[in-house]
This record gives C-alpha cells, structure tokens and sequence, in this order.
C-alpha cells in the first residue's frame, strides 16, 4: 500500500502545473484522499480533499478559484491541477489518504502519505 506523488517543477509566476498521486495496492475511490503543502518555516496546509465514492472535490479558501482536485478510478491517480500559481505557492506538496478507514473527510486518520513533491514559483 503506497502513495506516489509526482508532477512538482520549477515553473514562474502565472503558470500551471498538475500533480498527480498514484495510488497501488488499494482502491483510491474507497477512501478519502487530501493535498497538503508545507512551505519552509510553515505549518503544513491543508490544500484539497477528495471524499470517498461521488463525494465532491474541494480546495482551500487560499487556493480556490486556481486549483482543482480530482481523482480516476480508471488509473487508481489522483490529481491536483494548479492554475495561475503565484511565489506563495512555493512548498513541498504531498497527498495522504484515510485508507483502511472509508472517510469523507481529510481531516483525521490520514494514515498512507506521498513522498512529497517540490512545487518552486519563481520568476
């Protein structure tokens, strides 16, 4: 059971990246799945979450508007599509997910985490 997050870069202001975390040895969609960041000398930040099954996608107030959460069950991969990314986005980010426990909600019993991914904006 591991999580792999893959997509961060270098990129400038205004541009876009997507992030995407496969999922192996579980089915993604049974479980709820969260995007977190962890810029230097912060505290980790909840960006989005996906619930289980149809549950929703949502972002973070700091986020909306630029980013999107999504999951496919065909490819067990969730994604995170960053739009219009600004220097304060500047973080590791990582996905977790509440596998074995079927949760809505990312904000408990994230139990598998990603190996984390560098996002760098910067003109």
């Amino acid at each position: 059971v591991q999580l792999q997050a893959s997509g961060g870069g270098l990129v400038r202001p205004g541009e876009s990246l997507r992030l995407s975390c496969k999922a192996s040895g579980f089915t993604l969609e049974y479980y709820a799945l969260g995007w977190f960041r962890r810029a230097p000398g912060k505290e980790r930040e909840g960006v989005g979450c996906i619930g289980r099954a149809d549950n929703i996608p949502t972002v973070s107030d700091s986020v909306k508007g630029r980013f999107t959460a999504s999951r496919d069950s065909n490819t067990n991969t969730a994604y995170l599509q960053m739009n219009s990314l600004k220097p304060e986005d500047t973080a590791v980010y990582y996905c977790a997910t509440t596998y074995p426990y079927p949760m809505n909600s990312c904000v408990k019993d994230l139990q598998v985490w990603g190996q984390g991914t560098q996002v760098t904006v910067s003109s």
